[in-house]
């Protein structure tokens, strides 16, 4: 006698003690045909050594984690999906009839017929187990095999909890047999067959079977036919070894021919079908979904960049949890469906007028944002590199066109001049306000830098001969004159100015930057001349609060969020009137002037940017031009009424590697054309400012 014999005679007593009591009241009572069934087995459950709660909530709705899908605008095109397990609820009435029988007959011929426990079947089980003296014997029906599924897929239990959903005892059978029974008291066997086909592991990472059809077959569960559906029945009793992606193909089959004929035997087809779909050709098709933004479609047009901006949105949204790490476990394991404001064709603009100024292996890069005025929704974020981790310059995980975690954006130069324009115009300072604009400009403010003169803040005009003179802010903001922007900032005071930037939605999340702002404002003379880190996506934002008439919008990547009950979540309005409205109107009159339109009083006399105007063939459009000090980048901002998009080119490696002013040119022709598609054909103008704003009277 070997040494394991003692250990199995011994636990024979308790296994019987246990199973008799259960074996003898089944057997007494089922002849009795006045006692009804769950009867029967309630008070068998109830034999057990242990007491048992009343049945667990989650067992009538089962909240086992889903996948979370995010498409583009147009609902229908996918980015890319979040999961920790792949799975996705479907109604019964989206699963095939032959998928819902090929079940049945595979894993509980009798369903329709019992109560929750198959009578003689767990008979049967229940014998065997006691001879010998474990539970090894299976005829658990699917309502049994439903409860064991939810709770050990249970996210609320403890790791212990979800372990005794599957440990192999008498007990652990006894528990199924009552939440059961009781579960089919409280739900209809559709509900039950549901729930089942929703949970159920099929192997090769498909949770359920939508996951199931899509990874085997590549179609629907609606779309299954008989010899898909009872493959994939066939896989549940070994569903890694069995499955026919990455499991054993021939046992596949040889499971498949079983279910066909318990088919067959249960009247579900007939002969000939079963004939049919064993000789059926199957074509596998193994495609997995995407998981995360690494895995996003749209890779030729950086999709990924957009998709991470999601995910950082979605990381700070209070909704979906109290915590960062609540809100990442509801996209991975909340069953979301997300359309997002992404554009495919607008992206696709984006991309490739990006890589027209820099190729992809360029160290340099142009990172490009386009945004809707009045929405804030974020149509495309793109930039001439791949979003991925391979060791390449072509490949990144960094938000340079967003923003964010390391990434602070990069100077954008004169475009910073709109703030103290409208710092002015709040002020009262009409339009015309003229100042003599000289080459360079002492100001009252201390400097100790080598450009300094005489201990003062001292900038100057780069092109003296074609900016010095009386400039007013029209002819000012055309022809990007600094001395005249930083006398206006000395009239408004440096801080007033700072403090409408961030109005308009610019961070400072640069420590330096974020430290001035708090502790110098009130002296930081360079302010007006874009010294501060930013991004595409800021900066178009804030160009299209002036776009809305002084609404400003937050960035929203976002159009729609649907629960996986079908509920819509509500998304929070980012919307906030910041500016008066003729405030926003005067500034769009001068932001006129860069592009090579006219103003409204026709005081537009030059421009940095005038091959705007032709791209746009007559429809209105403003913006600004930025270079920055030795032009380390260059920057366009433009809008139109509809539209707003930014794009700053840069080294984001090595901020010291200067892109160059003969960049200028390409890069305000790659943003306009990528805001012109974006802006569409319809034929919207701007409003022109009072004579208060214009004329201060």
């Amino acid at each position: 006698m070997s040494s394991s014999t003692t250990p199995t005679r011994a636990r024979r007593p308790r296994a019987l003690a246990r199973l008799g009591g259960v074996l003898v009241l089944i057997g007494a009572l089922v002849g009795v045909t006045a006692v009804p069934v769950g009867a029967v087995l309630i008070a068998g459950a109830h034999w057990s050594e242990k007491q048992h709660d009343e049945l667990p909530a989650q067992l009538l709705d089962p909240p086992a984690a889903q996948l979370t899908r995010v498409y583009a605008s147009d609902g229908k095109t996918l980015i890319t999906t979040f999961y920790d397990q792949d799975r996705h609820d479907v109604s019964l009435a989206q699963i095939a009839p032959v998928m819902q029988n090929a079940i049945v007959a595979a894993e509980d011929t009798r369903f329709y017929s019992h109560g929750g426990v198959d009578l003689k079947g767990v008979a049967r089980a229940l014998a065997s187990d006691a001879r010998s003296g474990s539970a090894e014997q299976g005829a658990s029906t699917l309502t049994m095999q439903l409860v064991r599924n939810v709770l050990k897929e249970d996210p609320t239990l403890t790791a212990a909890e979800r372990a005794e959903a599957t440990e192999d005892t008498p007990a652990r059978k006894l528990r199924e047999i009552q939440y059961a029974v009781e579960l089919e008291s409280r739900l209809t066997k559709k509900q039950i067959l549901q729930n089942y086909l929703n949970i159920v592991y099929f192997g090769d990472g498909a949770y359920g079977i939508e996951a199931a059809a899509r990874r085997f077959f590549g179609v629907s569960p609606a779309k299954l036919d008989l010899a898909q559906a009872a493959l994939i029945a066939g896989v549940v009793q070994s569903p890694d070894a069995y499955n026919p992606i990455g499991g054993d193909r021939a046992q596949a089959k040889v499971r498949q021919g079983y279910v066909l004929n318990a088919m067959v035997k249960a009247g579900l087809i007939t002969e000939a079908q079963r004939a049919a779909a064993a000789r059926e050709k199957l074509t596998y098709s193994g495609r997995t979904q995407p998981n995360g933004c690494i895995d996003a479609t749209g890779d030729a047009d950086g999709w990924g960049f957009f998709c991470d901006y999601f995910e950082r949105w979605w990381d700070t949204q209070a909704q979906f949890g109290a915590t960062k790490t609540e809100r990442e476990n509801a996209l991975r394991r909340g069953g979301y469906t997300v359309v997002t404001t992404l554009d495919p064709d607008v992206q696709k603009v984006a991309a490739e007028q990006s890589r027209r100024v820099y190729p992809l292996d360029n160290k340099k890069t142009l990172p490009i944002a386009v945004v809707q005025p009045g929405t804030g929704k974020v149509l495309a974020l793109a930039v001439n590199r791949h979003y991925g981790t391979a060791d390449s310059i072509i490949d990144t995980v960094n938000p340079l066109v967003s923003g964010g975690g390391s990434v602070s954006g990069y100077p954008s130069g004169s475009t910073f001049k709109m703030f103290t324009m409208l710092a002015a115009l709040e002020a009262g300072m009409p339009l015309d306000t003229g100042f003599d604009s000289p080459s360079k400009l002492v100001t009252e403010w201390p400097d100790s830098g080598p450009d300094s003169c005489d201990g003062r803040y001292c900038p100057g005009n780069a092109n003296p001969g074609w900016m010095d003179g009386y400039r007013t802010m029209w002819d000012a903001f055309g022809r990007s004159v600094n001395t005249y922007f930083v006398h206006l900032e000395e009239q408004v005071g440096p801080d007033k100015v700072v403090e409408m930037a961030k109005r308009l939605g610019i961070s400072f999340s640069a420590p330096a930057d974020a430290r001035m702002a708090a502790e110098s404002a009130a002296s930081w003379g360079s302010f007006t001349l874009g010294v501060v880190d930013t991004t595409p996506l800021e900066l178009a934002s804030a160009y299209a609060t002036v776009a809305a008439e002084g609404t400003y919008c937050a960035p929203l990547p976002v159009a729609s969020v649907t629960g996986s009950d079908g509920g819509h979540v509500n998304v929070p309005s980012t919307c906030k009137q910041v500016l008066d409205p003729e405030v926003a109107r005067a500034a769009t009159d001068a932001a006129r002037c860069p592009v090579g339109q006219q103003s409204a009083a026709g005081r537009c006399n030059g421009g940095t940017a005038e091959q705007v105007a032709g791209i746009f063939g007559g429809l209105d459009v403003a913006g600004k031009t930025g270079s920055t000090e030795d032009n380390r980048t260059e920057t366009f901002v433009g809008f139109t009424p509809a539209m707003a998009a930014a794009g700053i080119a840069n080294d984001p490696a090595n901020p010291s590697d200067l892109v160059g002013s003969a960049v200028e040119s390409r890069v305000v022709t790659a943003v306009a054309r990528t805001l012109r598609a974006a802006a569409g054909d319809g034929d919207q103008r701007f409003t022109a400012p009072g004579s208060a704003t214009t004329y201060g009277r």
